[in-house]
């Protein structure tokens, strides 16, 4: 089986913490909903099989709520609700622009930028096993 290229990872935390660690954790604040809404949106767009959308373990941020992190550019998104998600989607990696109302502080990496690199969707054929 060929090793899977694509044009984008995306990893949404979803970490566990105790109950009452205070620093929170991502999984008690949604991040597996997140997740979840984010492969039913890159389904809805085209771009499965171009963006993999990744469980990670703890991303160190927090106290940010869930985090996600877009790869290969390192765009750090904080406090992201599944109302988020088709935004994300729609805007950066469809579009190439950033959400920077949800970008986290101090990206540095970054310069100033608020775009990068768009991906072109695969057409959705209604009824083919890949939109169900």
């Amino acid at each position: 089986m060929a090793v899977p290229s694509f044009d984008r990872h995306v990893f949404v935390c979803i970490n566990e913490r105790a109950a009452g660690h205070p620093r929170g954790c991502c999984k008690e604040r949604g991040g597996p909903a997140v997740r979840d809404r984010l492969k039913k949106e890159l389904t809805r767009v085209g771009l499965r099989g171009k963006v993999r959308a990744n469980k990670a373990g703890c991303l160190d941020q927090c106290e940010q709520g869930v985090t996600m992190v877009v790869y290969p550019e390192q765009v750090w998104y904080g406090g992201v609700t599944v109302d988020d998600v088709t935004e994300i989607v729609e805007s950066h990696l469809v579009g190439g622009k950033y959400v920077t109302r949800l970008m986290l502080d101090d990206q540095a990496h970054l310069g100033d930028a608020t775009e990068g690199p768009a991906i072109e969707p695969t057409p959705i054929v209604k009824g083919d096993a890949t939109t169900e």
